[in-house]
């Protein structure tokens, strides 16, 4: 079996597990993934948009997975319509418009966003009180108006520019605002369909500045298609077996863990920029040389 195949098969099935467990819908573990095997197949020179094409089919993988994730986790009964609607209509709105913002942002640039805004994540989950451990007992409260409208926005936005689902933002939302992780993580999902959605759109119409990225067939706009059906591959059967699991996890390790999630990822990010970094400058070197 060809190594990104590979690759791609086994990262879905963590996307599953990542779905299933913290509502992240798979952004944040296929942004970097499908990003590295672009970067490596790429041809010399065609590589500018890999992190273009790698939000596009995460923000595609998204649609799907939150979607089967949500219909799982509202048969379960997880599911409270106070805090999904108008919520989501407002993150769809945002959606949108940071979709299509994102197609005008340089790779390095999407990138650098990409890490910045885990790093600030991180730092907000460790720093303020109410998202690692939540006081017992305490009543959930109601999201309020300017939440709802300027926050779903902003979420919608944001999420959709960087292809990472809109759980980032939502599940430390809902947890400060008293919900169990098991239930914050499960409205993730269907908040993240209308991110996941809108910029999947503007994405597969979007054209290309650089089509030979990752060759150009099997791609629609900046999605790739063949690398978006491994994943999927890979992740609706974990959804499929995991989704009784997500209650049974103790509270405080589910939202530890949600954080070390986080970390990986941003270290994963890391190093996959730098060797690429790498790449470059020793092809410039060599051509320099020639």
């Amino acid at each position: 079996m060809d190594s990104s195949l590979l690759t791609l098969l086994l990262f879905g099935c963590l996307t599953g597990v990542t779905t299933v467990l913290f509502g992240f819908g798979g952004g944040f573990v296929t942004v970097p993934v499908v990003y590295g095997v672009l970067s490596l197949d790429a041809r010399p020179g065609t590589d500018a948009d890999a992190m273009h094409v790698a939000v596009a089919t995460s923000a595609a993988v998204m649609v799907v997975n939150a979607a089967a994730a949500s219909l799982a986790q509202w048969r379960q009964g997880r599911l409270r319509r106070a805090y999904l609607w108008p919520l989501a209509g407002f993150v769809a709105i945002g959606a949108a418009v940071g979709a299509f913002a994102a197609t005008l942002i340089g790779a390095t640039q999407l990138r650098l966003l990409f890490a910045a805004y885990l790093l600030v994540t991180i730092a907000d989950a460790l720093l303020r009180k109410g998202f690692v451990a939540v006081a017992e007992p305490e009543r959930p409260r109601p999201l309020g108006r300017g939440t709802v409208t300027f926050g779903g926005t902003g979420i919608g936005l944001v999420a959709a520019g960087l292809g990472v689902g809109g759980s980032v933002m939502t599940v430390p939302l809902l947890r400060r605002r008293g919900l169990p992780m098991a239930e914050a993580t499960a409205m993730a999902n269907p908040l993240s369909v209308p991110v996941a959605a809108a910029a999947t759109l503007v994405y597969a119409v979007a054209a290309p500045a650089h089509p030979a990225v990752g060759g150009a067939a099997g791609r629609l706009g900046y999605v790739d298609l063949g690398a978006g059906a491994a994943l999927l591959l890979g992740s609706l059967p974990t959804i499929a077996l995991l989704r009784r699991v997500t209650g049974r996890v103790p509270d405080r390790i589910h939202s530890v863990a949600y954080v070390a999630l986080l970390v990986i990822v941003l270290l994963v990010m890391s190093v996959s920029a730098s060797a690429q970094a790498s790449a470059q400058a020793s092809a410039s070197v060599l051509a320099s040389g020639i």
